[in-house]
């Protein structure tokens, strides 16, 4: 009987090594840095790569990553009752035309949903919503802001009763959108749709893969999660 073959690495036609791409990966999405400054950086311990070859790096595998950690993310929260969403929008320029992303977060500050639309209507929340009720499943409290979309959308989609609006409510979505709007910033914004949409997902998932809440737990606990995150990092796509 033949031998399972084992899948083919996705690394296999790049001369540089694992750890070198996942490093340039992580230093561009997690931080606000610019290609040329990863460039630099990784120059400073002795590798030497075109700032084009980090762009290249992040385009091709930044998304995989980004699957794998929402991939083991979904796993450990199925079956969890208790789970509050934050909805929330914020506006982003592209070529100087408004835009909306709408982020869903939970109650433990992780963005599930980004999600990238020309209008802030009714339709935009909907397909909003779906796609992150396909992906994450039912949530037990929905808070949303006052915009009208929100209620005009659940109620076409049944959980209405979900739905709960305060002055200070959706304090957790407000502060979930300053680490994405400093990395806006060191990027110069952006020029695309489809760029603004693909980064902000990546984004997403790498930081909610290494925010460990340093300011709520001690010095050992943080530590110790963050060789967790590290060593969970360097197994991705292994």
């Amino acid at each position: 009987m033949p031998r399972p073959r084992k899948p083919a690495s996705p690394f296999r036609y790049f001369n540089s090594s694992p750890e070198v791409i996942r490093m340039a990966v992580m230093l561009y999405v997690r931080y606000p840095l610019s290609l040329r400054n990863v460039e630099d950086l990784l120059f400073k311990y002795g590798i030497d790569i075109c700032h084009e070859t980090v762009r290249l790096w992040w385009n091709r595998f930044g998304p995989m990553f980004a699957a794998d950690i929402r991939r083991q993310r979904v796993s450990r929260m199925k079956g969890f009752r208790q789970w509050w969403w934050h909805l929330d929008e914020v506006f982003v320029k592209i070529n100087g035309e408004r835009h909306y992303m709408w982020r869903a977060v939970d109650h433990e500050g992780e963005v599930l949903e980004s999600y990238v639309t020309k209008k802030r209507d009714k339709s935009a929340a909907l397909a909003f919503l779906k796609k992150a009720l396909k992906r994450h499943g039912k949530a037990e409290t929905i808070v949303t802001d006052g915009l009208k979309s929100y209620p005009a959308a659940m109620k076409e989609l049944g959980n209405q009763d979900c739905r709960e609006m305060g002055r200070w409510l959706n304090n957790r979505a407000e502060n979930s959108h300053l680490p994405f709007r400093r990395r806006e910033r060191a990027m110069l914004r952006f020029r695309q749709m489809k760029s603004l949409q693909k980064f902000a997902s990546v984004h997403a998932s790498i930081h909610n893969h290494f925010n460990q809440e340093r300011h709520l737990v001690d010095r050992q606990t943080y530590k110790t999660r963050r060789s967790a995150a590290l060593a969970e990092w360097q197994n991705l796509a292994a």
